[in-house]
């Protein structure tokens, strides 16, 4: 077994990466491996100055900075697997640099958009549970994949806490709203579920599929009369961005989400700027220019 295949070994049953991660794994190590192969060498046989070249012929063949960054982010997993095995004495990706990508910020509902989508009719086919899972995710957070795989066992109506393993194998307890509890509450009572069950099954009994709650929001979001592209993360994006403009509290908002680091959470801090400046422009009475103009 390769040196690459024993690392993605690692990654999936020492880490439990999901299948997605392993996959994006795989393509950036195999085209790593398949570079090797035409310089004569293998992965672990490179230095810092053939990764470099490697990252440079990637740049040519015409990858964006972003999937360059990818690229380069699972060479240093790989190679920092090999130097802690002591595989290799150094890492030759530790001091690289990817090209930087521009970073798009997220985009979001705003609060009337979002109560509009949630407060769907529950007297339609699957109602209850429709409004239910649309509570949970504006309410919560949640990640697409950490919703499908909820138990009832997770939700603690008691204390309105969800129990949540997320990225990393990493646990923690997110709370949901009153409107939330109230829906999921109404939505256990229809399906007659046990502990154990999914909170939102698929047609088969098991958890409900990614690919079905992205179609099945992208509809309810039509059937309200919204017609901007609404997908799952869009729901997460917007339950960060709503609290940090309520509290401005970066580091709570990074544990909601659950990310590791609270550079992936600062992104929303420009979001909350936006609509700073969209009061600022909206209120004060030397704001407003006119396109070409003076000052109004």
């Amino acid at each position: 077994m390769g040196a690459v295949q024993e690392f993605l070994g690692h990654l999936q049953v020492e880490r439990r990466a999901s299948a997605h991660t392993l996959d994006a794994y795989r393509r950036d190590l195999d085209a790593l491996g398949g570079w090797a192969d035409a310089q004569g060498s293998q992965p672990e046989g490179l230095d810092a100055e053939h990764l470099r070249q490697f990252i440079a012929a990637e740049h040519r063949r015409g990858l964006a900075p972003k999937s360059l960054q990818r690229r380069l982010s699972a060479c240093r997993s790989f190679y920092a697997w090999l130097l802690k095995h002591h595989r290799i004495d150094v890492s030759p990706a530790a001091t690289l640099k990817a090209p930087k990508a521009p970073r798009k910020l997220p985009q979001v509902l705003d609060a009337d958009e979002a109560v509009q989508l949630v407060e769907l009719p529950t007297d339609a086919p699957l109602g209850l549970r429709d409004r239910a899972l649309l509570e949970l995710f504006y309410s919560s957070g949640l990640r697409l994949s950490e919703l499908c795989a909820l138990v009832w066992r997770d939700l603690d109506f008691a204390t309105g806490l969800v129990n949540v393993l997320g990225k990393g194998n990493r646990q923690r307890r997110v709370p949901f709203g009153r409107h939330a509890r109230e829906a999921l509450l109404g939505w256990r009572a229809e399906s007659g579920a046990g502990e154990a069950q999914p909170v939102f099954p698929g047609r088969k009994g098991g958890p409900i599929t990614q690919r079905a709650v992205q179609i099945r929001i992208r509809q309810l979001a039509q059937r309200q009369g919204l017609f901007k592209h609404v997908h799952p993360h869009m729901l997460r994006h917007s339950f960060a961005s709503h609290i940090l403009e309520s509290s401005g509290d970066l580091r709570g908002v990074q544990e909601l989400l659950g990310h590791a680091d609270i550079a992936t959470t600062q992104i929303y801090t420009h979001l909350d700027f936006q609509h700073l400046a969209k009061v600022y422009d909206a209120a004060h009475p030397r704001a407003k220019r006119r396109s070409g103009g003076n000052e109004s």
